[in-house]
């Protein structure tokens, strides 16, 4: 007796249902037959005429018989089609999202029996967005490649002080132009026909500048070892930090050889290491308060003709409690900082350090006989010696000092006779 009895009422429901069907969606979407015509395309939201929209964006497509098209795209993405949003007269969809593989600047209307309508309607990608420069500190001249995103035809830059450049586009990751006479330190911009990015970082950035290896009140070595300070003809602009040389070999393993190898900057005096007026920290020269969005950049030469096959880059900070100008250091009971003369702070687990391997890809790494700017951020130092993770934590106070030291790391390369060249070590944002 149930059973009948609900049997019954899905009858009725489902009679009911078609009533209601057809009495109160008079204009439930069917489709149509024939060929769509297109008048003009408008923004969803007000009554705009345009010929062109970004990437997500939705626009309300204005003609007769839309209802024949059975699939659409933009260029070669299809769109999504809502038939809520679809009228004989009107025809609400979002532009695709992915970047098309051949953009033909139209859109393609196809009925249900493959019949085939074009419009023509540019997709815009994003505005640009802009994460790094090849060479920060190239000269005016020179050519350098802006990487990114959404970096298509066409495109200025706009450095400091001078007239937009144009610049020559490729895949949309990055673009090459020529830095122009004139050109003054501060933020780039880059315009394309969907707008405008500026950059983050800083053409010549000059902030937080460490150690330019030129004048003061900068300084240079102050440790254990007196690295080469020189400059030649492949120089960036004045002196540079050499480690290494043709002549200096690094095993395999990247063994100790912090006599060639190692840059040591430890703030204070070796017998009054709380002394700190010719040996100033590095806390003097640079915020690190908002360390976590900060890196350590700095400029890069390695040329062709000895390139690096081993070893980790091992680069170290540590505040004024763990390194002073005496080597590790440590607190007396009254507080106070005094030397040590050890390789603990370097060879030990606590001291958390970034270990830069560019070489670790391919099995070698050169520059191609040009500086290039490298970025370490400051929240990848969190590194031991070999590889694991240090045991240690960083703090504002942590960056008192630097050390530099070609070593370890665990990885295995290639016995090498590599030239490292260094300039402009700086910390600055990069976030």
């Amino acid at each position: 007796m149930k059973v009948k009895n609900i049997y019954k009422c899905l009858i009725l429901g489902a009679l009911l249902f078609a009533a209601c069907d057809s009495v109160d969606y008079p204009d439930r979407f069917v489709q149509t037959s024939g060929v769509p015509k297109v008048d003009f395309i408008r923004y969803a939201d007000k009554d705009v005429i345009i010929t062109q929209a970004n990437m997500e964006e939705v626009v309300c497509i204005v003609g007769d018989n839309l209802t024949s098209i059975h699939d659409l795209y933009f260029n070669d993405q299809a769109a999504i089609l809502n038939t809520s949003y679809m009228t004989a007269k009107t025809l609400l969809v979002s532009v695709p999202k992915t970047m098309p593989s051949v953009q033909t600047d139209k859109i393609y209307m196809i009925t249900k029996d493959g019949q085939e309508v074009t419009y023509d309607f540019k997709v815009l990608p994003p505005a640009p967005k802009i994460s790094s420069m090849s060479l920060e500190w190239a000269n005016p001249g020179e050519t350098v490649t802006i990487s990114g995103s959404y970096l298509f035809d066409p495109v200025q830059v706009e450095f400091p002080g001078v007239d937009p450049v144009n610049a020559s586009a490729g895949d949309g990751s990055e673009i090459s132009v020529v830095i122009p006479e004139g050109a003054q330190p501060g933020k780039i911009k880059v315009t394309t026909s969907s707008g405008t990015a500026q950059s983050i970082f800083m053409y010549k950035d000059y902030r937080g500048m460490l150690f330019n290896f030129d004048d003061d009140p900068h300084p240079a070595n102050h440790g254990w070892h007196a690295q080469v300070i020189e400059t030649d003809e492949t120089a960036l602009s004045g002196n540079f930090l050499r480690l290494g040389a043709p002549d200096v070999t690094l095993d395999a393993e990247g063994g100790w050889n912090d006599g060639n190898f190692s840059f040591e900057y430890w703030p204070g005096d070796w017998d009054d290491p709380v002394t700190y007026a010719d040996s100033p920290r590095l806390t003097d020269y640079a915020d690190f308060s908002d360390w976590k969005n900060m890196a350590l950049k700095f400029e890069l030469y390695i040329p062709t003709s000895n390139p690096w096959m081993s070893g980790a880059m091992q680069i170290l900070v540590g505040g004024v409690t763990v390194v002073t100008g005496g080597g590790a250091g440590v607190l007396d009971i009254d507080g106070n900082v005094t030397a040590g003369a050890n390789n603990t702070f370097i060879s030990g687990n606590e001291s958390p350090r970034a270990l830069y391997v560019p070489w670790k890809a391919t099995g070698s790494f050169d520059t191609g006989n040009k500086w290039v700017t490298v970025t370490i951020p400051y929240s990848s130092f969190i590194y031991g010696p070999d590889g694991s993770q240090a045991t240690g934590t960083l703090d504002a106070s942590s960056f008192s000092s630097l050390t530099i030291f070609v070593w370890n790391g665990g990885v295995t390369g290639t016995e090498c006779q590599p030239v490292i060249k260094i300039d402009n070590l700086r910390a600055v944002p990069y976030k």
